[in-house]
């Protein structure tokens, strides 16, 4: 079969399963509407570690040992690892997983790393590269503004536009295999049985429950590669604005490749738009013919509440959409509440030296088609 769909799009030859999925988030991700959802919530954000550099590698080691906890027998098997994060040379990865010994790609597609891991996992399973692999990126909101803004300690002030980076990681195993057997229910070590969102027993609270029945297996079907997107935008507390025209370029291009319309989804999904940059994407797709507002959701929107958590337009970060995904998307699919997503990570490709020399702010946003697949046993 042609693999090659439209001017950029992918059509795998066969899916290419997730087979399982895991999260870790911080204290304040922990507080936010999606609590309950998470592998593992942190009583502190540093996670026992001397700064955040190191916390953000605690929080990716976390969640691929959460991984491997859930499917044990597949640890040895790993053949990559596909990993990135928003610090200089990718050190959160390379600090974070050295020790599980698996060959890895570090990548960097900014906020979008979470979509440009799980296409080119596929595509390396898909063409006999790999039977497994794990993709799993992070993100930290005390690293990210060290990084990218102020220190914590400068105190600046955030405008309304402004996101809020998400502290945690998710990761996920690719396999072309679809032989997991689920039980109902499951539950990864002992359940938080307390009302509470955090149970600080120590930096490392209890593992969370998961409450959706997982019915069906989940697939990465096809896959729309980003392109770099400038619309001229310099205001790096905008992060939406600057987004946003990336991701109406990738919707429009993946419907326009494999020749669908909006409602073929059940949900569009973008990484982290926030409240700003989704009255912009829904606009700009309006002008190129397509309304996806009934079906929109955006990450950031979903992680925290709003002015209630004092995160402003929402989340952002490459743990933003990981962790959303984790939690939130990947089992509603598994139980058969949606058939079909595009899931579309975003990123703004800026860097501490880009934006101090007055450079704009171009976008990318790498998406991937997400099914849920045939009834698991």
């Amino acid at each position: 079969m042609n693999k090659q769909i439209g001017m950029s799009s992918t059509q795998l030859g066969a899916p290419v399963y997730i087979r399982e999925w895991a999260s870790a988030v911080g204290k304040k991700e922990g507080e936010g509407p999606l609590s309950q959802l998470f592998d593992f919530v942190a009583g502190d954000d540093l996670l026992g570690n001397k700064t955040w550099e190191e916390a953000e590698s605690a929080f990716q080691k976390k969640a691929v040992s959460l991984l491997f906890e859930k499917d044990p027998d597949t640890c040895n098997r790993v053949r990559f690892l596909l990993a990135g994060d928003l610090l200089g040379q990718e050190i959160a990865s390379s600090f974070g997983l050295k020790d599980y010994r698996i060959p890895m790609f570090g990548l960097y597609g900014a906020c979008s790393t979470c979509g440009e891991s799980l296409g080119l996992g596929s595509m390396l399973i898909d063409g006999g590269f790999a039977d497994r692999l794990v993709c799993v990126t992070s993100s930290h909101f005390a690293s990210a503004e060290k990084e990218f803004r102020y220190p914590l300690d400068y105190g600046s002030q955030r405008p309304p536009s402004s996101t809020w980076t998400v502290t945690g990681s998710g990761a996920y195993l690719l396999s072309k295999e679809s032989d997991r057997k689920y039980l109902n229910n499951q539950t990864v070590g002992e359940a938080n049985q307390n009302d509470s969102p955090i149970v600080d027993k120590s930096v490392f609270d209890l593992p969370r429950k998961c409450f959706i029945e997982r019915k069906y297996e989940v697939a990465i079907t096809g896959i729309t590669t980003g392109k770099i997107v400038d619309y001229g935008i310099k205001d790096s507390m905008n992060m939406g604005a600057c987004m946003a025209p990336a991701a109406c370029d990738t919707i429009y291009r993946n419907l326009r490749d494999f020749d669908r319309q909006p409602g073929y989804y059940d949900k569009i999904i973008t990484g982290d738009l926030g409240t700003v940059g989704q009255t912009v994407l829904i606009d700009l797709l309006k002008q190129k013919g397509y309304d996806i507002s009934d079906r929109h959701m955006d990450c950031g929107i979903e992680i925290f509440n709003g002015e209630e958590q004092g995160t402003n337009a929402g989340g952002s970060g490459c743990g933003c959409a990981a962790s959303v995904l984790a939690a939130y998307i990947l089992p509603r699919l598994a139980c058969g509440e949606w058939k079909r997503v595009l899931f579309l990570p975003t990123g703004a490709l800026l860097s501490k030296v880009s934006f101090n020399e007055g450079k704009s702010i171009p976008g990318i946003a790498h998406a991937v088609v997400i099914e849920c697949m045939k009834q698991s046993l």
